[in-house]
C-alpha cells in the first residue's frame, strides 16, 4: 500500500508536477555526497525530455487530471534511474557525447563513470522506497527491472557483430534493454493512482509498446538524423558492432549484403546504402507503427476521452518520431 505516514501536500497540475520533478532531480544530483558531487553535477548540466517522468505523472493522474506529490518523487527517481543506465551505456559504447555534453567516462574516466552510475542506481532505489511503506510492489518491480536491463545489455553485447541475428531475437533484446523501464514506469504510475493489478498490467503493456517504439525509431535515427538533432553520435551503431533492426532486415533481404558480411567486407557506407535500398528503415518504422496501434487499442479500451487519455496519446505520438 501507499505510505500514509509521510505527509504529502495537495495534488498538483501536470505543469506544476513536471517542474517539481526537474527540481527534485537537480536537488538530488547537486546534494550528492561531496566525493561524487562534481560528477553528478556534471550530469545535471543537460537534462533529457523527461519522457519517462511525464509518462509516470500522466498514468498517476486522477479523474480531474491532478497529480499526487508522491508521484513527483517517484517520477524523479525513475529519471535518475534512467540516467544511471545512460552512464553505463556510454561506458560500454565509449560514447563521447550525450545530451549535448561530454560524457562522464570521457571527462573523468571509465572507472569513475561506472561507480557514479552504480551510485545513481542506489540513489533512485532509495528515493522510491522512501515513498512506500509495507508495499512490496515497487521493490519487486524495480528488482525485476534491474535484472531485465542487465540481461538486455548483456544480450546485446553478446550479439555485437552477429550478422545472423534474427528479428525475433533482436526484439527480445530491446524488450529488456529499453522497453522494460517504460513498462515499469507506466505500472508504477497506475499503481500510485490506485488502480488494481490487472488495470496496472494494461498500463504496463502500453509502456512496453512505447518503449519498443522508442528503440525502433532510435535505430532509424542512427541512419536518418544529424548529430545536432540527436544530441549524440549518429551513424555509430555499425561502428560499435551493434546490429539493429534496419541492418538485420537488409541482411535478410539481400544475398549480396549477407555475402559481404561473411567475407568481412561491410563498411559504414555500404551499410547505410543497404538499409535504404532494401527498405530496412521502412520495415523498422512499419513495425514501430504496429506497436503504436497495439498501444492505441489498449488505451482506447482503458478509458474514455479525458485529460489522461489525451496526455497518454501525446506520449505515444511523441515516441513515433521522424527526422
Amino acid at each position: 500500500m501507499i505510505d500514509k505516514s509521510i505527509e504529502f501536500k495537495n495534488p498538483y497540475s501536470f505543469d506544476t508536477a513536471i517542474a517539481m520533478v526537474g527540481d527534485e532531480i537537480k536537488k538530488a544530483l547537486e546534494n550528492s555526497p561531496l566525493i561524487i558531487r562534481d560528477y553528478t553535477s556534471h550530469l545535471g548540466k543537460a537534462t533529457g525530455k523527461l519522457i519517462r517522468a511525464k509518462s509516470l505523472l500522466i498514468c498517476s493522474q486522477d479523474a480531474s487530471g491532478m497529480i499526487q506529490e508522491r508521484a513527483v518523487k517517484v517520477a524523479a527517481a525513475i529519471e535518475i534511474f534512467h540516467l544511471a543506465t545512460l552512464v553505463h551505456d556510454d561506458v560500454i559504447d565509449d560514447a563521447p557525447v550525450r545530451r549535448g555534453i561530454v560524457t562522464l567516462n570521457k571527462k573523468y574516466g571509465t572507472r569513475t563513470a561506472v561507480i557514479c552510475g552504480d551510485y545513481l542506481l542506489s540513489m533512485a532505489l532509495g528515493m522510491i522506497t522512501n515513498v512506500f511503506d509495507n508495499d512490496r510492489v515497487p521493490e519487486i518491480k524495480m528488482a525485476n527491472l534491474l535484472g531485465k536491463l542487465s540481461l538486455g545489455e548483456l544480450n546485446q553485447h553478446i550479439n555485437n557483430g552477429n550478422y545472423s541475428l534474427s528479428v525475433l531475437k533482436y526484439l527480445k533484446i530491446i524488450a529488456g534493454k529499453t522497453a522494460a523501464l517504460f513498462e515499469v514506469t507506466f505500472y508504477l504510475g497506475s499503481h500510485i493512482a490506485g488502480n488494481n493489478h490487472n488495470q496496472s498490467k494494461k498500463y504496463a503493456r502500453i509502456g512496453r509498446y512505447i518503449g519498443m517504439i522508442f528503440q525502433l525509431t532510435d535505430d532509424c535515427m542512427d541512419y536518418e538524423a544529424t548529430e545536432d538533432v540527436a544530441l549524440k553520435p549518429v551513424k555509430s551503431d555499425f561502428e560499435q558492432d551493434v546490429v539493429t533492426l534496419p541492418l538485420i532486415y537488409a541482411l535478410k533481404s539481400s544475398e549480396d549484403v549477407r555475402n559481404k558480411a561473411k567475407n568481412g567486407e561491410l563498411n559504414s557506407s555500404l551499410v547505410n546504402k543497404a538499409v535504404r535500398l532494401t527498405g530496412g528503415l521502412k520495415f523498422t518504422r512499419a513495425l514501430a507503427k504496429r506497436y503504436k496501434n497495439k498501444a492505441k487499442d489498449i488505451l482506447n479500451g482503458l478509458m474514455q476521452d479525458n485529460v489522461k487519455k489525451r496526455n497518454l496519446s501525446m506520449i505515444l505520438e511523441a515516441s513515433y518520431r521522424t527526422f
